[in-house]
């Protein structure tokens, strides 16, 4: 049976979205300075780490995970709270390279708990579909015999019908169903907040990667949890976790906007980044230099659009030439 998640799209949850929308367009329209872009993502990446790790009791301060991030030595008592540190800015470079990912399968979900729960876990394997029942307060999920069947009815919602809502809806709506399932033995919680912002991602909805909604959920837990756990109370009806979901993205994006803002002050030149000059610079990480050919065979433009795609990048310094006029590549230029 295929998974058809329940909910009313009520004048309010409209209303939130349609301001979300407004908030994502003013932070996506402003003028980037590419110096800054990459310090702004750093500081989101260490705010969903510490948030999303802290929902689960680790007790590492935003500084501790910053610098743990920076890779230097910190004085702390416990192995595990690192662990759990480092593994979920490894969850979350996984999905920042898969960001573009057409579908998403199991081994893709199954990787993503490896890498969060690895040496972690107080029952069960990482990576592996779990095979004892479980509890989660008051609620029992699915017997372990079903929890194959409906992940692969969720990753059939997700990669086939989720796109006909609005990622702030369906980004919630995946997040709540795989908490429901409860799929692994441990680490549900990260997992599941991990894939709602790959959804996000995916969907291109923070293309820049400096949102973080995780910080949101941690600030009032006790919410958080009553909030996943009205949806039972309430038949399986998602519409309140929805109406929840998106007030947390909409004060995500007016901090993300005050974030950009305080980014910006001073920055003396300012580019717009445009779609396809960030779908490049993607490329660009990801297959660490491209031949010009390569640039417009991919991106689909004629040879003059990319080199006026390029030529801004360019002079901003943020891509050089390397090698002779005939066989030379772009690369990302080194910080």
């Amino acid at each position: 049976m295929a998974y058809q998640p329940q909910f009313t799209i009520t004048p309010s949850l409209l209303s939130q979205v349609e301001a979300i929308a407004a908030l994502r367009e003013r932070i996506l329209g402003a003028a980037v300075e590419l110096t800054w872009i990459p310090a702004l993502q750093k500081d989101t990446r260490t705010r969903n780490v510490h948030a999303s790790t802290a929902i689960e009791g680790n007790p590492l301060t935003l500084e501790q995970v910053q610098a743990l991030e920076e890779g230097r030595e910190l004085a702390i008592s416990g192995e595990r709270a690192r662990r759990e540190v480092i593994n979920y800015f490894a969850g979350l470079r996984y999905v920042e390279k898969r960001a573009s990912l057409k579908r998403i399968g199991h081994d893709h979900v199954l990787e993503l708990h490896r890498i969060l729960a690895g040496k972690v876990m107080d029952q069960g394997a990482a990576g592996q579909y779990r095979t004892i029942a479980v509890r989660v307060g008051h609620f029992v999920p699915p017997p372990p015999l079903e929890v194959s069947g409906l992940m692969f009815e969720l990753l059939e919602w997700w990669n086939k019908e989720s796109t006909k809502l609005s990622p702030v809806l369906s980004s919630a709506i995946l997040h709540h169903r795989f908490e429901t399932i409860h799929p692994f033995a441990d680490g549900n919680g990260r997992t599941g907040r991990a894939l709602a912002l790959w959804e996000l991602y995916r969907r291109g909805f923070d293309t820049h990667h400096i949102f973080s909604v995780d910080e949101f959920y941690w600030e009032d837990r006790p919410r958080y949890y009553k909030e996943l756990d009205a949806v039972r109370k309430a038949g399986e009806d998602l519409s309140g976790w929805l109406g929840y979901c998106a007030e947390g993205l909409q004060q995500t994006l007016e901090r993300a906007w005050l974030r950009v803002q305080t980014f910006s002050v001073n920055a003396p030149a300012k580019l717009v980044l445009r779609p396809k000059q960030e779908q490049l610079l993607n490329l660009l990480r990801d297959h660490h230099s491209l031949a010009p050919a390569e640039i417009w065979a991919t991106l689909g433009v004629s040879r003059q659009g990319a080199m006026d795609m390029l030529h801004p990048l360019l002079e901003a310094g943020l891509v050089e030439k390397v090698g002779g006029k005939k066989t030379g590549r772009y690369v990302l230029r080194k910080p």
